[in-house]
């Protein structure tokens, strides 16, 4: 397991090593609905992605970095786009709750936008899917430093506390949105905690 962990990381640094890279990888587009001093609201549009569900045991970045370095039908190498995501798989039900499957966890590349569901080349690895994450209202909170559990709770906690003084309603789990490798230092670093928050007229455009 730790052999598997280092592999990852090194393959991470590798690619994600540069400390501009919101200069360098293309990034989804987003509108700005509303900003508070702590933390902003965001409309996305509908956005495709590649995808994959994993455990702690088993990391789903290499994975997902085989597909866009040609693991696909078309043996196409796909450019990489930020931030990666990672988020708890949730089960759909009537009310909205969280729920763990197993453990599992997904994690997501963005695909460029020059791609649609139709174009797009598929993967080959049968874990691997490309999925398109439906568009809509965002509550994000920016944050610096390492790229631990316990920075992301901290802030976590924060956006949470946040969204309820202001009465925004939200769904969890939310979303870890990593801009920067390993390499970048703590400081320079661009990391974000995305929440989907309940559709409200005055969002709107």
């Amino acid at each position: 397991m730790i052999k598997k962990r280092i592999n990852t990381l090194i393959i991470l640094l590798l690619i994600l090593s540069a400390t501009k890279l919101t200069m360098a990888y293309e990034e989804p587009k987003y509108n700005i609905i509303e900003t508070y001093d702590e933390y902003e609201i965001r409309k996305y549009d509908d956005r495709l992605a590649v995808e994959i569900e994993y455990t702690n045991e088993d990391s789903g970045f290499q994975y997902l970095f085989k597909y866009i370095a040609g693991a696909n039908t078309n043996s196409e190498k796909v450019k990489m786009t930020i931030p990666v995501t990672q988020s708890v798989k949730i089960e759909m039900t009537t009310p909205v709750t969280q729920s763990v499957k197993n453990g599992k966890m997904l994690m997501q590349f963005f695909l460029p936008s020059k791609f649609t569901l139709e174009n797009a080349p598929q993967p080959t690895n049968k874990r691997v899917r490309l999925v398109v994450i439906e568009g809509g209202y965002y509550a994000v909170i920016k944050y610096s430093g390492r790229l631990t559990n316990k920075n992301y709770q901290k802030h976590y906690i924060k956006l949470e506390n946040y969204l309820n003084n202001n009465n925004i309603d939200f769904i969890k789990p939310g979303i870890r949105a990593t801009y920067n490798g390993p390499l970048t230092l703590p400081f320079l670093r661009r990391n974000e905690i995305m929440m989907k928050v309940i559709y409200n007229e005055k969002y709107k455009n």
